[in-house]
């Protein structure tokens, strides 16, 4: 089996973190999302990954390498344009071939795993398997309406009205099965080539198709408050390892993960944290849930609940809270005023009341 990592969108409802940085690129626990959709691809024995990449390639391509050191090997699958789930399918036929294939959105967090529907994979058959939870508000996702055996009998994308409370979750297992389907469906009105309706087109013509409820964590990374839950979600399950120097007027909790290279000077780390190689911490409290990339200098103040990113510098800024800082951004302070919150992009400069 391969798997079809699909990474060509834009992320728009990002921004401005994914003005510069591609939302797939996002860190969250420290390490990109891609990194964490490649852990999951490998803890299923799969090794061989196809990545359909759009404007942002180069960038992915910088991140991921070959993606030797996600124990895998990625072949990168050029898109002209984000055409829709179907599309990136037909852009990777050639390199599908007759495999079976898992298909994972890149912007998709599955922090628990996808082995228990791997496993039904295999043992049912069927032309597809897909993965489905239940939610609150179906309209914005894919949805799924089963019979009692667990097949699948209709599906619809983005419906007004839903008729069921399962979404289509970022992952599921395909057959080639699937090309057929893809050959033979339209751009849907929105103008994209939908997956929804190419399994459809599957179920209408009789091939088995059968769905499970996902009994993990799923989120759709798509704006900041996303990157916050997932970053937290990342951080709850963090081993301590004291990595760097921690002087002896510091405090630092059971649950923080300081690797090597980083300094906490007179400061209050509690956990769950990261703090990335080469930072520095002077003087300051780190709260519960926050990940500070390498080579960051937190300087004189107070945050909790957040995602800076690598090389961003504040100073003198008290409670600072479930806030995403960008790289090499720069955030000091004026005068003083209590509770903020802040979402910048790369390179940024902000000044709030200190």
């Amino acid at each position: 089996m391969k798997a079809l990592v699909l990474s060509g969108g834009s992320g728009t409802r990002l921004r401005p973190v994914s003005h510069a940085l591609p939302k797939q690129l996002v860190p969250l626990a420290n390490r990109p999302l891609l990194a964490h959709v490649l852990r999951g691809v490998r803890d299923l024995g799969i090794t061989e990954v196809g990545m359909v990449v759009g404007d942002h390639a180069t960038q992915i391509r910088q991140a991921l390498g070959d993606g030797a050191e996600h124990g895998v090997t990625i072949t990168y699958l050029p898109q002209d344009a984000p055409r829709g789930l179907a599309h990136a399918v037909r852009v990777a036929r050639p390199y599908l071939g007759d495999d079976d294939f898992l298909l994972h959105l890149g912007d998709n967090l599955l922090p628990d795993g996808l082995g228990d529907g791997a496993a039904e994979f295999r043992r049912r058959g069927g032309g597809a398997h897909l993965l489905v939870q239940k939610v609150a508000d179906p309209r914005p996702y894919g949805v799924v309406e089963l019979d009692g055996d667990g097949r699948v009998v209709r599906l619809v994308e983005k419906p007004r009205r839903p008729r069921s409370d399962l979404a289509l979750i970022g992952a599921c297992f395909l057959t080639p099965a699937i090309h057929s389907a893809v050959d033979a469906i339209r751009p849907s009105a929105r103008g994209e080539l939908e997956l929804t309706d190419a399994v459809q087109w599957l179920v209408d013509q009789g091939v088995i198709v059968r769905a499970t409820e996902y009994a993990g964590y799923w989120r759709d990374i798509a704006d900041s408050e996303d990157v916050l839950a997932g970053n937290r979600r990342l951080l709850a399950t963090i081993e301590a390892v004291r990595g760097g120097d921690v002087d002896p007027f510091s405090v630092v909790g059971p649950r923080v993960h300081i690797e090597p290279g980083a300094r906490v000077v007179r400061s209050h780390l509690a956990g769950p944290a990261i703090v990335g190689a080469g930072s520095v911490i002077e003087d300051s409290r780190v709260g519960a849930y926050t990940a500070i990339g390498r080579d960051c200098v937190i300087r004189g103040s107070e945050l909790s609940g957040s995602v800076v990113m690598d090389g961003a510098r504040i100073s003198g800024v008290i409670r600072l809270t479930d806030s995403i800082i960008g790289r090499a951004a720069e955030v000091g302070c004026g005068d003083r005023q209590a509770g903020y919150r802040i979402v910048s992009g790369d390179h940024s400069r902000i000044e709030v009341p200190g």
